[in-house]
């Protein structure tokens, strides 16, 4: 008997083992699909351009940070910047966009702000769950917004490096936690993983002209994002999901 039930002990055991790494092949696989799928689709579908992200080196654990795999050893955003190839290859080509990603499944979607593009403006999480809530109490329409446990990026149209000077110098201030991603600038778009965690829409892309996502214009948004980063205390930087 006793036999007998040091066997069932064992097969019991070989199973749980062996359902822990199909879920963690499943999760890992889940990943590479989806952040290959968001690429293609906002390079191929609404003609975003995008490159590879340089990937995380460690996805840290508990009391040590997350490490990128770019040379910098103390990279401020780990995995959620372009590396190799540089931001300037960004391409809405799925033909490219589907070879970077079969030779590179792990690496995070960057989208290459500005230009034909969206443009984005960044701020801390706490502080972009309050900004929504006023949008949706006053009726205020958003487009896509992406969102990490430290920060949410609300995407908006293009805009030129004019217009945002007009805009913010009509301003009383504007916190440094609210940043501005223009010409020049890049988001890491859902489904990558960043040293920030899991990067997924807060709010979904609505269909807009052209078969594209509809984004709102900024200074619809710019004076509750303003208010919201400036009230917000301390760094407001996480959300528990």
């Amino acid at each position: 008997m006793r036999e007998i039930l040091g066997r069932r002990r064992s097969l019991r055991a070989w199973a749980q083992l062996q359902g822990r790494r199909l879920w963690a092949r499943s999760g890992r696989y889940n990943h590479r699909s989806s952040t290959r799928s968001t690429a293609l689709t906002a390079a191929g579908e609404w003609r975003w351009p995008v490159v590879p992200g340089a990937a995380l080196a460690s996805e840290g654990t508990r009391g040590a940070a997350a490490t990128c795999a770019c040379p910098d050893p103390e990279c401020v955003v780990p995995g959620a910047h372009p590396f190799e190839p540089v931001l300037l290859a960004a391409t809405t080509d799925p033909t490219m966009v589907r070879w970077w990603w079969e030779n590179r499944p792990d690496a995070p979607v960057i989208l290459a702000t500005g230009g034909s593009a969206p443009c984005a403006l960044s701020l801390p999480a706490v502080a972009g769950a309050r900004a929504l809530a006023t949008f949706d109490r006053t009726g205020v329409r958003l487009g896509p917004v992406i969102a990490t446990p430290t920060r949410f990026s609300v995407l908006v149209e293009p805009y030129a490096l004019e217009e945002l000077g007009d805009l913010l110098y009509a301003q009383d201030w504007v916190p440094s936690s609210l940043r501005f991603h223009g010409d020049g600038g890049y988001v890491a778009l859902p489904g990558s993983l960043t040293g920030a965690g899991k990067v997924r829409w807060e709010r979904e892309p609505e269909r807009g002209g052209e078969g594209r996502p509809w984004l709102p214009r900024m200074e619809t948004l710019l004076d509750v994002l303003v208010e919201e980063s400036a009230a917000t205390p301390g760094n407001g930087s996480r959300l528990a999901y």
